[in-house]
């Protein structure tokens, strides 16, 4: 019979082997992003219809405070520890309506375009640009109209996901104004919404990394974005 002392210890290991997105820029954790519900657990989110597959927040919380950030420049999303487990990093964006406040808006509806998604390289094995890494360069597309944005940054863990609902995504999404943008919006066939942009059965997401190993890898979502 375990002891509670080996359930904790366990329990302990299986945290340090995930992960938060708590950070933007040289904010504080949790500054300029909303906090998600793992921000004590580093827990993810298994289910890709649960609402918890847009902010990985149960109740919504806006963040402290919104970064500005220029159209064309590139925003440093942070992970705490590092990016453990292999898999694809993907960001994407979501304009606040014009009027509304961006630390009170939820970002329902095909709303969210991409703005970056890593690849695999290939060969004995599947290895991805993010693992081992805490800090990523997310580009802000310089066509897009100025104002307020939700950034959804998200690692999907693939080390399990040979089976449905194994796959792991670990989300935050933070709160930015752009500056000095142009008049471009995103077609429609770049938006999708969360839920709504996976399914369980995607290729990207039920996949077998590890025999045999895969010779190409479709991400999920849609198409990035760019001008």
């Amino acid at each position: 019979m375990l002891t509670n002392a080996v359930l904790v210890l366990a329990a302990a290991i299986g945290a340090a082997a995930h992960y938060t997105l708590p950070k933007l820029a040289a904010g504080a954790d949790w500054q300029y992003v909303r906090k998600a519900d793992n921000f004590r657990d580093n827990g993810f989110v298994g289910n890709v219809a649960s609402e918890q597959i847009r902010c990985f927040q149960s109740t919504l919380a806006g963040a402290q405070a919104t970064l500005n950030v220029t159209a064309g420049s590139s925003v440093t999303y942070g992970a705490s520890p590092s990016i453990y487990h292999p898999g694809p990093m993907q960001f994407y964006l979501a304009r606040v309506p014009d009027g509304q406040d961006v630390s009170t808006w939820k970002g329902d509806g095909a709303v969210w375009f991409k703005v970056y998604h890593e690849q695999p390289n290939f060969g004995a094995q599947l290895t991805w640009p993010s693992n081992g890494k805490s800090s990523f360069a997310v580009p802000i597309p310089k066509c897009i109209k100025s104002g307020f944005y939700l950034l959804r940054g998200e690692h999907i863990g693939l080390h399990v996901a040979q089976s449905s609902g194994g796959a792991q995504f670990y989300i935050s999404c933070a709160q930015i104004g752009v500056t000095g943008g142009g008049n471009t919006e995103p077609s429609s066939e770049y938006k999708v919404s969360f839920p709504g942009a996976y399914k369980a059965s995607d290729p990207g997401i039920l996949i077998n990394i590890n025999y045999p190993v895969p010779t190409s890898y479709k991400n999920p979502g849609p198409a990035v974005f760019s001008c």
